[in-house]
């Protein structure tokens, strides 16, 4: 055998032991981590050499090794060492940085040199996840959610979610109206894994910034590294997806990524103003997968949950609000929860920058802009509706003969504001309460009048009931 056959030969030993060691090492950690793991970061990762106790790795992109570091690399150099004695360390490095590759390394043997690089590669997680990831309102937990009848399930949901180490839904899809709470329930969710669970990547965004990166990594042609970044997550949280409808390639590629990481076990999170199928501009088969997890509806809110999200800010603001007011606007602001907390503050800023007493009068005047949205022709029928409710009676009892004071104080009440706020004639407003005589309207307006002179809480509730009606 001549020189170079011996040469060729040492080569061909060095690589095929090389080979030995990396498939021996993969095999084990493959069986630790799981298939679809292996898939995703082992498989695609390049033994390029080893030596001087030294393994020389590489990977396609900067976040992949980032990943790669911050997860497997100390577990590689200890199988590796198990191989080999030799292997003193192991080097990650980004497969393009051919000229000066820039590795990220892990030593088997020195504990601070591994405890020094946990602390770069978190960093360096940390960093690419910020890159990605929309902000987090530090307000939006699930301890700062007030819970009512109309969003009880999706609260129950997301917090299953945020609780448990592997996908329980997938995806979770909230929808509901404007200022419903569904973004506060996401950023809650995220908030809870961030700390409960700080070494699980979490990217939260909305649709809309997803379509950007997209497009973003198309005009640059580097599609490999979005993939990698989006389909490498343990959990996923798209807000507002009614955005990309219509939107053809970001569905494309919404798409697969949804189906990468429900294949590979992860969670995802999806938000929008509609149900699944009542999006539309949406191609069936993302339709269809967006229905397949579970989907939960934030309903609006009803006064009870009004009333509580009002005084939880009200404690939260640390004012003493009261109560009538807080009562008055959790029946006049019903659209969302956004404008009955913005109601609120300009309340309460206005009584702070001017130094006045937040009362009744000063909410009307303070909101009058707000509250003209519900102006409007008030009826008999509305106004015994709203008394009837107040005052906790059934509707049926404001046309009855009964004579309790329950319920007759009520249909009095009734009576006296049908009289003050529609144009109805008296014998008009008796006939609507179960065909009584005008003399009866005449009694129930005088009494009501004597009432609320003597008693100030009850003169607080017809006041209260008035401006209600009116504004």
């Amino acid at each position: 055998m001549n020189k170079d056959d011996a040469a060729t030969d040492g080569t061909s030993a060095a690589e095929n032991n090389q080979d030995a060691q990396w498939k021996a090492v993969s095999n084990l950690l493959r069986a630790e981590i799981g298939e679809a793991a292996y898939q995703s970061w082992l498989k695609p990762m390049t033994v390029r050499s080893i030596s001087d106790g030294q393994v020389n790795i590489s990977v396609p992109t900067r976040f992949m090794r980032d990943w790669i570091v911050a997860h497997y690399v100390d577990r590689l150099c200890q199988l590796w060492a198990k191989q080999n004695s030799e292997i003193k360390s192991v080097d990650v490095y980004i497969k393009s940085d051919r000229a000066a590759p820039q590795a990220v390394s892990r030593k088997s043997a020195d504990s601070d040199a591994a405890a020094g690089g946990e602390v770069s590669a978190a960093v360096a997680i940390n960093k690419a996840r910020a890159e990605i990831s929309g902000p987090l309102d530090q307000r939006f937990t699930f301890e700062n959610f007030v819970v009512g009848k109309p969003n009880e399930f999706a609260y129950a949901a997301a917090r299953r979610v945020a609780e448990a180490s592997t996908a329980q839904f997938n995806p979770l899809f909230l929808y509901g109206g404007v200022g419903l709470g569904k973004t506060h329930l996401m950023h809650a969710i995220a908030w809870h894994i961030h700390k409960s669970t700080p070494e699980r990547t979490v990217i939260y965004l909305s649709a809309e910034k997803f379509m950007y990166r997209f497009i973003r990594a198309l005009r640059e042609k580097n599609t490999v590294d979005f993939k990698d970044q989006f389909r490498s997550v343990d959990v996923l949280m798209i807000d507002d997806v009614q955005f990309i409808s219509g939107k053809d390639s970001t569905q494309e590629e919404f798409f697969h990524t949804f189906n990468s990481l429900v294949d590979l076990g992860r969670q995802i999170v999806i938000s929008s103003d509609k149900s699944p199928s009542d999006l539309e501009g949406l191609e069936e088969r993302l339709i269809s997968r967006l229905n397949c997890g579970l989907v939960a509806d934030i309903h609006a809110t009803n006064y009870e949950l009004r009333l509580g999200i009002l005084q939880s800010k009200a404690e939260h603001l640390g004012m003493k609000i009261p109560p009538k007011v807080l009562e008055f606007l959790a029946h006049k602001i019903t659209a969302n929860v956004r404008e009955l907390e913005g109601g609120l503050n300009r309340v309460v800023a206005h009584a702070q920058l001017v130094g006045r007493e937040i009362s009744l009068e000063a909410t009307q005047d303070v909101l009058h802009d707000l509250l003209r949205a519900n102006d409007r022709r008030v009826t008999i029928e509305e106004i015994q509706k709203r008394v009837a409710a107040h005052f906790n009676i059934r509707m049926s009892d404001m046309h009855s003969a009964r004579r309790a004071r329950s319920v007759a104080r009520p249909r009095q009440v009734a009576m006296y504001l049908a009289k003050q706020l529609t144009a109805r004639s008296l014998p008009e407003i008796g006939r609507k309460f179960g065909g009584r005589d005008h003399t009866t309207v005449m009694h129930a307006v005088k009494k009501v009048d004597e009432l609320r002179e003597l008693d100030t809480s009850f003169a607080e509730d017809v006041e209260l009931l008035r401006r209600m009606l009116e504004s």
